[in-house]
């Protein structure tokens, strides 16, 4: 087992990838924290890794859920902040508060929690010579969907922040990385077919999934266990040369020249 005998925690651990994410570590031997605001979290039930409460925009609620770590381990060998929230609106109908809103969630969260786990990260690596840190960009980081202004701005920030990190703790055997996924099948996407922002003109919810994988070159868009596939490996020493990647996982969509618009 890739994973056997580390310590990983997960935001975002009751979501659809997050939740994917724990099932793969906890098979390859992990011990698990599974993060997020509710013990069921967006798919209404239980799910794999020990539930620690976490609210990511709050510096008091990461610092706690980090000591808990660090009382429990004294180290930890693999962060993923995973935990994201989408606004399906231009700027000109985004207030204030919900461009504030998810930038403390997708930014300020991954700030707060690598922030927090740095020292436990540096234990594990000076025991174990390398340790990682997995940020949750996104394909509409480097290309945008139509309605989607301050989610495209929040993972711009993350994909630059990633970079910035693996920089600055690449010396201290602390790797680096972002996954930026494209359409996965999450709650999150369901709500972007039911929602204004797809722009789906009146379209059934049957119809706008099947144009979602027809304009994809591989004809589907993503399961959250393909992309816990991806993160698995960057968390395990396979991946001990990766370090301050954004790494794409589309399905081949973002390799096209023209981009399709729900």
């Amino acid at each position: 087992m890739k994973l056997d005998g580390k310590v990983a925690f997960v935001t975002g651990g009751r979501g659809g990838i997050g939740r994917a994410i724990c099932e793969r570590f906890e098979r390859e031997g992990a011990s698990v924290y599974a993060a997020d605001l509710t013990k069921t979290g967006s798919l209404g039930s239980g799910g794999p890794g020990r539930f620690v409460q976490l609210d990511v925009s709050e510096d008091a609620s990461v610092k706690a859920a980090l000591d808990l770590v660090a009382k429990e381990n004294g180290r930890l060998n693999i962060l993923v902040n995973a935990a994201g929230i989408e606004i399906e609106k231009t700027i000109e109908e985004t207030s204030l508060q919900e461009w504030n809103n998810c930038f403390a969630v997708n930014v300020t969260g991954t700030f707060l929690t690598s922030k927090h786990a740095l020292a436990l990260l540096r234990k594990a690596a000076e025991a174990e010579d390398s340790a990682s840190i997995i940020n949750f960009g996104s394909y509409d980081g480097f290309i945008a969907d139509p309605g989607l202004a301050a989610y495209c701005a929040t993972k711009g920030a993350v994909h630059a922040l990633t970079r910035a990190m693996a920089c600055d703790h690449g010396p201290e055997g602390i790797r680096v990385n972002a996954v930026c996924p494209g359409y996965v099948d999450t709650p999150m996407l369901q709500s972007f077919f039911s929602g204004d922002g797809s722009g789906g003109g009146g379209k059934t919810m049957d119809q706008l999934q099947q144009a979602v994988r027809d304009v994809h070159p591989m004809r589907r868009y993503g399961t959250p266990e393909d992309i816990a596939n991806l993160v698995n490996w960057l968390a395990s020493d396979e991946a001990r040369y990766a370090s301050g990647q954004l790494w794409v996982l589309d399905g081949g969509l973002s390799a096209q020249v023209q981009q399709m618009r729900l």
